[in-house]
């Protein structure tokens, strides 16, 4: 299978050397040069990775990210820039980056980066399966997806409607990284005028709910720094 890559970069002559890498390794490689035009490209078409720029024409690299973030459908997404500042990564790892190049880099190591991402998104689509199922179990912890019931061992968990969406979206793509504003975009609404604590409370509830220790959770995860994730495990 053909991976289609979308490669946002202004520089030309770095963009066409990461293009001919890519192509070396079986890879379509789709170049962008302009932000507005790569933010049409990674909305509208579908493809297997981004590769961004953030310092770009018209829309910068953080903006897009967090219009492809908003989406419901999970694309990678490799940083590119020429910064090299913490606080800059910081932001790029909080609107939802998977990696992170800082220029110069070697084409090594971004092809190296590049599959990686590719691999994870094989083993996401493994679980793919997981999204079509009417009743989700990890461990003792199941979901009757129909039912909007909530089950943990024998005792069955009283959820509010929020608290079940919210596990669900969690349950439904296990190892997937979610910021607070992706979360409260899925699970409120895109343009939801709440704050990002909302999710913080909804998530301490269902800690509270569902983990047995919930100081030290088993299901709903921190990422530290970017946002929270569902443990991958074997569904039963």
């Amino acid at each position: 299978m053909t991976r289609r890559i979308l490669v946002v970069e202004d520089d030309r002559d770095i963009a066409q050397l990461v293009e001919l890498h890519l192509r070396d390794m079986g890879c379509e490689p789709v170049l962008a040069h302009d932000g507005a035009v790569a933010l049409e490209l990674a909305t509208s078409e579908h493809f297997d990775l981004l590769i961004l720029d953030i310092m770009l024409p018209s829309v910068d690299g953080l903006e897009i990210a967090r219009r492809v973030r908003a989406s419901e459908r999970y694309t990678p997404v490799l940083m590119l820039t020429a910064r090299s500042s913490e606080i800059d990564r910081i932001i790029g790892l909080e609107i939802g980056a998977d990696d992170y190049l800082t220029k110069p880099f070697s084409i090594r190591e971004l092809i190296a980066r590049v599959k990686a991402l590719l691999r994870r998104v094989d083993a996401l689509s493994k679980r793919e399966n997981v999204a079509d199922a009417k009743v989700l179990a990890y461990g003792d912890l199941r979901i009757d997806v129909d039912k909007r019931k909530v089950t943990l061992g024998r005792d069955v968990i009283d959820l509010t409607a929020k608290e079940f969406d919210l596990l669900l979206q969690f349950a439904r793509h296990p190892g997937r990284v979610y910021t607070r504003a992706q979360l409260l975009d899925l699970v409120w609404g895109y343009g939801h005028d709440g704050y990002e604590h909302t999710v913080n409370s909804h998530i301490n509830r269902l800690r509270s709910k569902i983990e047995k220790d919930h100081a030290q959770p088993s299901f709903i995860l921190t990422v530290w720094g970017v946002g929270y994730k569902f443990a991958e495990g074997v569904h039963a």
